[in-house]
């Protein structure tokens, strides 16, 4: 059923965007119980298989009910900057009042029938504040063997997705920006409408706080949201080019895109399976610093590359757009 979220004048100053490894370590849990709906990802499900078979998951399970239930806000709380780090996202989860977790862990318990008079259920409620330990333990575990590994490529299709949303509202505001979510978004007369698994139909008025729009790799095909007071008022949303985000390019780059871009550029892009910098990528491909420079500013320009600041060096990525161009798609 749908959510309608109010917008007033403020709020529509107050709309941003942020990444959340920690949410990607949840919905990558979930992914492993769907599998089924997620034919996007079954190369990463292979892959990952023995490490997930070592987890001990079923305490974080239980709170994450199978058919639109509520799990905890505390898990994965909206982040309060564009791009945390895991290991400040943890911080955060770690440092839960466990007045808030006990009461959020009973919201989510009663979702499963029997759950909260289980002997699980009433050792979470009984203790909150080991609760949260044992589950943030949990969590960090599910980081390490999950998300970790791949978290390169996936914030580089979460950066790219950003970057290709902020063009739409920067073109056609709002509207323009949850035009390709439909049907399970829209905006119209300043009300986004967003259609989750709540039942009833619910309205929320955002009071000024405006919304987080935080993007995915595994939530597809939902869109997710009904964050409840204090927390920001966010909606987690499919991001775009999942379609595409395990294929593995060749070693050599394709002679096609050889002749579309160049020798140099087709092999820096080939060659860049882990994000470096321009001094990396001139040593490793004998080339001026000039030179790469310049090539880079193509590829990035053409939506092949994305970059970051990490302390004094600038990082280049390949998008998921790379990688289906890389790999014949």
């Amino acid at each position: 059923m749908p959510l309608h979220m109010r917008f007033g004048a403020e709020d529509l100053l107050r709309c941003r965007f942020a990444i959340s490894p920690l949410g990607q370590t949840h919905e990558a849990i979930r992914t492993l119980r769907r599998r089924e709906r997620h034919a996007y990802h079954l190369p990463w499900l292979r892959r990952i298989g023995r490490a997930a078979e070592g987890l001990e998951l079923s305490e974080l399970l239980l709170l994450m009910p199978r058919y639109g239930g509520y799990t905890p806000d505390f898990l994965g709380p909206p982040p309060e900057v564009p791009d945390a780090s895991f290991e400040d996202e943890m911080a955060r989860l770690r440092a839960t009042d466990p007045t808030i977790a006990r009461y959020e862990l009973a919201l989510s318990l009663r979702c499963t029938p029997g759950a909260a008079d289980s002997p699980r259920g009433r050792a979470m409620l009984d203790d909150p504040a080991a609760t949260v330990a044992r589950l943030a333990d949990v969590t960090e575990r599910a980081w390490r063997a999950l998300i970790e590994p791949d978290w390169p490529r996936l914030r580089a299709l979460l950066e790219a997705d950003i970057a290709y949303r902020s063009r739409q509202l920067a073109n056609g505001g709002l509207e323009r920006l949850f035009q390709d979510l439909r049907p399970r978004m829209s905006f119209a007369d300043r009300v986004l409408t967003v259609h989750t698994a709540r039942i009833p139909p619910v309205t929320q008025t955002l009071g000024g706080r405006g919304v987080l729009l935080v993007p995915s790799v595994f939530v597809w095909p939902d869109v997710v949201s009904g964050f409840v007071p204090p927390w920001q008022p966010t909606v987690i949303y499919p991001a775009r080019g999942v379609g595409g985000l395990w294929q593995e390019p060749d070693a050599e780059a394709p002679d096609a895109l050889v002749r579309l871009v160049g020798a140099n550029r087709a092999a820096i892009l080939t060659g860049l399976v882990e994000p470096a910098s321009t001094t990396v990528l001139a040593r490793r491909h004998r080339l001026a610093p000039s030179s790469v420079s310049a090539h880079l500013s193509v590829l990035r320009a053409a939506g092949l590359l994305v970059s970051r600041r990490q302390g004094h060096q600038v990082l280049y990525e390949r998008t998921p757009l790379a990688l289906s161009v890389l790999a014949g798609g």
